[in-house]
């Protein structure tokens, strides 16, 4: 541990009783702090608080009363989806209380060096081509954080001879304060979250903190193509270890080569080929062997690659993983071929990035299904790739007038605006059923909303899994 007696006696409130929330509560209260732990809903809709208060820890559903947040509370570990605004956080900080998320715990207690990857898309894909990278390599991966193990629960019981894979938020992030990860993973930047950051800065700096606390025995890995990525690097103390599709870089990096010229598509055989720092160049796959489809999973390659040198692996162990993975749920995922027609579910796609990037990926004509919760963008973004590789649309949620709009500056004359129905699932059918509609045979039919799914769906899993149901009783 880094630091072993960093919470014994310290009165802590947790706020948050979802998944990462509990298990930071009984990391503390095992680590030997005093801990409450609050919650907004009632108790009849919070069956983890029996469960903690077996423990010996206390909780408080049903709101946040007076007095929770006082001079005698030494720390506050935030949910990291709850606002800053939120009354017992600002209160916490209007009395210079700090106010962290689970991954600031966790680094505090964890026996093992630690793996960060953050960026606007291609996260939970990259973290977990990196741990069977590193699988691969004999280097013992824990994958946690965002992709779904709480990072305390791994924290608490990884060894020193493991390396913790971590899939970071920004809103995560944005809760450390001493967090520094042995290797620091940015994939890229680009318009999103802005209903919880406000601006772009307040984002772009949130992500940034992966680094903020780095040294020269540590290791940077950044996208060289991403020019707000780029515009960190005077600001990062690590060693530099780049990762480019458009440059065959001269220093230490994982690059193509030769290089991609964005835009075109000229036929040419390319490789994944990492220099290291004594100049030798080591070519390790094919990038037509790549087990991912898309020039944007090339992209996420070469992160995983220069994450797993950095971490010891040798280059020569790579190139397997680098064939044989098949990707993560809802991220491109063929789901089947009905009446010639192909069917992907891109669910994850929650902002105009990520949808471009799976249109990008696919070669043949496109119906699109797209639309979901209003967070402010005009989605303009999106009006080069609707010229350039999709037929139809099918819009849907809050977004649909403004996708619908964009679709309309494009050219395309089959546009579908779906009405809210009874239930989410209805409309996600309804929309299906004309997508299929205007699909022909040798088509596709994408799911890719570029939105989040919070006005209809719980989350972007659900969403995902009720379109691949639909799909396979259409």
């Amino acid at each position: 541990m880094k630091h072993p007696d960093e919470y014994r006696g310290r009165q802590v409130v947790v706020l948050g009783l979802a998944k990462s929330g509990v298990q930071v509560a009984k990391t503390l209260h095992r680590s030997g702090a005093v801990v409450t732990v609050n919650d907004k809903k009632s108790r009849e809709e919070s069956p983890e608080a029996s469960e903690l208060e077996a423990l010996g820890i206390s909780v408080v559903c049903g709101g946040h009363p007076e007095g929770l947040i006082n001079p005698a509370v030494e720390l506050v570990v935030k949910n990291p989806g709850i606002p800053y605004t939120a009354p017992p956080v600002a209160k916490a900080l209007e009395l210079g209380i700090e106010v962290v998320s689970e991954v600031e715990v966790a680094y505090h207690l964890s026996k093992a060096p630690m793996i960060g990857i953050t960026g606007s898309n291609g996260k939970t894909t990259t973290t977990t081509w990196i741990g069977n990278m590193l699988e691969a390599a004999s280097l013992s991966p824990v994958i946690a954080g965002n992709i779904g193990t709480p990072l305390c629960a791994a924290a608490e019981t990884a060894d020193a001879e493991d390396w913790l894979v971590v899939e970071l938020s920004s809103f995560q992030l944005k809760g450390t304060r001493e967090f520094r990860p042995e290797v620091a993973v940015l994939l890229n930047i680009a318009e999103t979250h802005l209903d919880y950051h406000g601006t772009m800065d307040d984002y772009i700096s949130s992500k940034a903190k992966i680094f903020a606390n780095q040294t020269e025995e540590d290791t940077a890995v950044i996208n060289w193509d991403d020019p707000v990525c780029r515009e960190l690097v005077p600001y990062i103390k690590a060693k530099l270890l780049p990762f480019s599709m458009t440059e065959e870089l001269r220093t230490a990096g994982v690059y193509v080569k030769p290089a991609y010229v964005p835009d075109v598509q000229d036929g040419l055989s390319r490789s994944v080929v990492y220099r290291d720092e004594e100049g030798q160049e080591h070519t390790i796959v094919e990038t037509a062997e790549i087990g991912l489809a898309g020039r944007f999973n090339v992209g996420n390659a070469l992160a995983a690659v220069a994450a797993c040198v950095a971490a010891g692996a040798a280059p020569e162990s790579l190139a397997e993983p680098l064939r044989t993975f098949r990707g993560v749920e809802h991220r491109l995922e063929f789901v089947e071929v009905r009446d010639g027609v192909a069917y992907y579910n891109n669910s994850k796609a929650t902002n105009s990035k990520a949808t471009a990037m799976a249109l990008g990926a696919l070669d043949k004509p496109i119906v699109l299904i797209a639309g979901g919760l209003d967070r402010g963008s005009d989605y303009m973004e999106l009006l080069p790739v609707f010229k350039d590789k999709v037929k139809a649309i099918v819009a849907l949620g809050q977004t649909k007038e403004k996708i619908g709009r964009v679709a309309e500056l494009a050219g395309l004359s089959d546009i579908e605006l779906v009405d809210t129905g009874d239930s989410a699932a209805e409309t996600l059918r309804t929309a299906i059923s004309k997508a299929a509609g205007l699909a022909e045979d040798g088509d596709i039919v994408l799911l890719s909303p570029a939105c989040a799914s919070w006005d209809m769906f719980s989350s972007y899993e659900e969403r995902g899994r009720i379109f691949k149901e639909a799909v396979h009783t259409l």
